[in-house]
Formats: C-alpha cells, structure tokens, sequence
C-alpha cells in the first residue's frame, strides 16, 4: 500500500513539474518550439519508462520506512551525477535548447531516478545487502525471536500450557491466513475435521483472554506472502522473513522448514525430550535414604535428585534394593517414581 502512494505521489510531482514548465512563458515563447517538445516528450517519456521499469521488477518485500530515506539520498546523489550528461547529450547531438529547458531536463531526471531508487530500496528483502567484494552485510535480528503458530499447534493445545510455565518468553505470532485456514477447517463437512477446527479457534480465544500469554494476530498482508500458494509454503516464508520460529506439530512441514533454513520448533520432539525416563514395570536400584511419609514407606533418590518412593521399604533404610517401578509423576517441584520392594541389590 504504501509503495502505492509513492506511485501517485510520483505521478503528481512529475504531471506538475511539467505543467509548470510547459506554460512557462520562457519555453512557450515563439522560437523555442525544440525546446518544449524536448521537454515535454523527454519528461513524458522518463516517466513512463522508470514507471513501467519498477511495475515489471519482480515483486519482494515492502521495506521498512527508513528505505524511503535512504533511497531519496541515493537518488540526489545519482541525479547529481547523471546531471552533467543532460549538457553532455545536448551538445553531442547539437539540439538548441535554452537553459530553462535543460534545467527541466535535468529535474524530470532527478524525481525519476530519486523515485527508481525508493522504489528499489522498498521491494527488496529485509536483509539488504550492500555486496563489496567478498563482504557481505546483513540484518542481524535483535530481541526475542517470535514463535509463529500453525494450525496442528494451536490445535494440539499444548503450547498454551509451555507458554504458561515461562518456558517461553517470546510474543506468539498467528498469521491470518492460518486463522482462516481453521475457520475452514471449522466449516468442513467432515465431523472430525470439524470438531478439530472448532477445538483450535476455542483454544485460541482462551490464549487471547489469558493476560500471560503474549498472543497477536498477524493480520499484515506482505506481498512475498501472497504471492505463495499453500498454508505450508505462506508459513515458511512468513517465518523468514519475520526471523522467528516456526511452531508445529506436523512432521512433514518440520522437515520442509529445516530444508527452507527455517528454525522448528516441533512440540511433538519437545514433549519427546521431556519424557520420564522411568516406565512402569522397569527395575532399578536405589539407596533408601529416610522413611516415608506413609507407613511402610521408604524414600532414596537418584543421582538427578529425582525422588524415589518404595513400598515396603521402611525398614530398608542404608541398604541398596531392587525396586519394580509402579508410577511416575511429572509436578512443577520436579520428578517422583514410585515403586515397590523385589530384592536387595547384590
């Protein structure tokens, strides 16, 4: 939208410069009739090449509004030095021109090339690199990283509880086209395809009412976005180019972004990572170490500090026994096994 403007701005300066110009008495004056076709063709035609130049450049990124600053100084500097040709050109091809005419020359090409370069600066990625040779200097992102949600992991729920203990500290991002991927979903004809639908836009609105939860809908329409097909695809690119990472549950897509360099965070892998080590049925030994807080009750720890409670092992106190796991419980204060007596440890 904004490149848009610029555009119309473009088009205003130029229709007025010229304008002022044309009528000028200086140029309308008999005699210069060379001159104000010079001017007049020579505007007109600059304007609709550098116009037509920037529609047929491959679309990018809008830039941010510090590009516009710093492609007007590029362009001044350029016009400055593209000035001199103007006189250059005039006297190799012998054209009479008055000064005034040679002057709106030279200011149809300063606002030409001056827009050209805004509007260069503007479509080009975020990461704009200025190439010396063998040298290389890009963005560098500061601040928390943003965690971009997808349909499967807002649907899984479990990030909201991850958010919740502070595992997290970075603002949660949901682009639009994922909310309107799970209104679709919500519409299916399928039941379950519907109730899931359903379940993620609930879980959703619980994630924005939640003060704790830094939560924003992303409804910003980046043209590099658009232009790719596929929720997949719109993720990966949204994610580049906001430099956060990509929250799912999806295998598929996990492998894509890590092919696209796009950081993952799979909460499927994370919940794999954090899984108890202790199953029931295992054995394992361990030291008793106090009695419990039940009768017949014996407590050891593990070398993690992970808190063993055993049955029938009140009486155990200092020796090493086999235990036979029953249960595992996973609390905020940490890890708990329990367990019961089978054997003393040879």
């Amino acid at each position: 939208m904004l490149l848009w403007v610029f555009r119309g701005i473009f088009i205003l300066i130029i229709s007025a410069v010229l304008f002022v110009n044309l009528t000028s008495e200086t140029i309308t004056r008999e005699g210069n009739a060379t001159s104000f076709w010079t001017v007049a063709w020579g505007g007109i035609g600059i304007a609709v090449f550098v116009f037509l130049l920037d529609l047929l450049t491959p679309k990018k990124k809008l830039s941010a509004l510090a590009g516009v600053f710093f492609g007007l100084l590029v362009g001044l500097l350029i016009s400055g030095a593209l000035a001199p040709a103007v006189d250059m050109l005039a006297d190799s091809f012998r054209v009479s021109l008055i000064p005034e005419a040679v002057a709106a020359v030279k200011w149809m090409l300063g606002i030409c090339v001056c827009f050209l370069m805004i509007a260069v600066v503007m479509r080009t990625k975020d990461d704009v690199r200025f190439v010396i040779p063998y040298v290389e200097f890009t963005k560098q992102t500061k601040g928390a990283r943003p965690l971009v949600l997808d349909t499967s992991a807002i649907i899984d729920g479990r990030i909201a509880d991850l958010y919740k203990s502070k595992l997290f500290d970075s603002p949660l991002i949901v682009p639009r086209f994922v909310l309107n991927e799970m209104q679709l979903i919500s519409d299916s004809a399928d039941k379950l395809k519907r109730n899931r639908g359903r379940r993620g836009l609930d879980i959703l609105k619980e994630m924005q009412s939640d003060s704790t939860i830094d939560i924003t809908i992303d409804d910003a329409i980046v043209e590099e976005v658009e232009e790719v097909k596929g929720v997949d695809q719109k993720l990966i690119v949204h994610t580049k180019n906001c430099g956060g990472r990509l929250v799912t549950t999806d295998y598929n897509l996990s492998k894509v972004a890590a092919v696209r360099e796009v950081d993952v965070l799979n909460i499927n892998d994370l919940a794999s990572s954090l899984k108890t080590i202790a199953l029931p049925g295992e054995a394992m030994q361990v030291r008793i170490i106090k009695p419990g807080e039940e009768i017949q009750q014996g407590v050891g720890y593990l070398d993690d500090g992970t808190m063993v409670v055993v049955e029938d092992a009140r009486n155990k106190i200092g020796k090493d026994i086999l235990i036979s796991i029953t249960s595992s419980l996973q609390t905020s204060a940490g890890k708990m096994i329990f367990g019961k007596f089978e054997g003393y440890a040879r």
